[in-house]
């Protein structure tokens, strides 16, 4: 007479096994396949990077025009000077907000973008002719509605006038605050001035509405994102924070003088 199969104790032995070799082979491609992740994750923020400052990379290699193109190097935020002994390829951003050798802690008013802590060096890029910045691609970051929108801002060689913006991770509503990936809405941004007298004090905003080109200030102006406000809020609260004296501005003011 066969053994009885049907027992709770082998039931549970091949429930078990089945769980170990699924993970064995979940484990197994996770670590196969996060070296091609890392890859594309890389070339995925240079292709970001390469749209703000609206350089177009169609047909070639998003590496190769990177690399003939942008120069990487990391400003120190808190004594807003280059920072040449830290490698950009090897700074984490993310990981040095959370190592208190690094961190910039935000409190209060001040911390308008709502991320309470950034790292105090950062990767800045820029497309130069000879010794001139003709675009200097800033990276940038904030809460929105839902998500933490991460992005990158371009600006010309005046440090003033907006080249392009765009943003490469977030999770706002599809339709709605979703629309910051729209290329209508990230079209309008070319053109635009971040500061009016006060180079400390950005005067760019996201606006409820169309903005009207002959409006006083129209040329700090941006058209909101219909039915998003609070995305649109959030939008101007990490572009003024950025560019604001808490951010870049004091690196931008001594990059304009030529004292740094």
């Amino acid at each position: 007479m066969s053994a009885n199969n049907d027992t709770i104790s082998k039931t549970l032995i091949v429930t078990i096994s089945l769980c170990v070799v699924c993970a064995v082979f979940v484990s197994a491609a996770a670590v196969g396949l996060k070296p091609k992740q890392l890859a594309n994750k890389e070339i995925d923020l240079k292709s970001n990077i390469l749209a703000a400052a609206n350089i177009d990379a169609a047909g070639r290699s998003v590496q190769q025009v990177f690399d003939e193109n942008v120069v990487s190097r990391v400003i120190d935020l808190e004594t807003n000077t280059w920072a040449d002994d830290v490698d950009p390829s090897k700074l984490d951003e993310r990981k040095a907000a959370k190592d208190p050798a690094s961190a910039v802690t935000l409190t209060g008013s001040i911390d308008r973008a709502g991320i309470k802590k950034h790292s105090r060096y950062k990767t800045l890029y820029m497309i130069k002719k000879g010794d001139e910045i003709e675009t200097l691609i800033l990276p940038i970051h904030g809460k929105g509605l839902w998500s933490t929108l991460y992005g990158f801002m371009a600006l010309k060689g005046d440090l003033n006038t907006v080249e392009g913006l765009g943003f490469y991770e977030h999770a706002e509503t599809p339709g709605l605050g979703g629309e910051v990936d729209n290329p209508r809405w990230k079209g309008v941004w070319p053109g635009k001035k971040v500061y009016g007298d006060d180079p400390l004090n950005p005067e760019i905003q996201l606006i409820k509405g169309t903005v009207d080109p002959a409006s006083k200030g129209a040329e700090h102006k941006i058209d909101g994102l219909a039915g998003a406000t609070l995305t649109s809020v959030g939008v101007t609260n990490l572009v003024q924070f950025w560019l604001g004296e808490n951010g870049y501005a004091p690196f931008l003011a001594k990059l304009r003088k030529g004292e740094v």
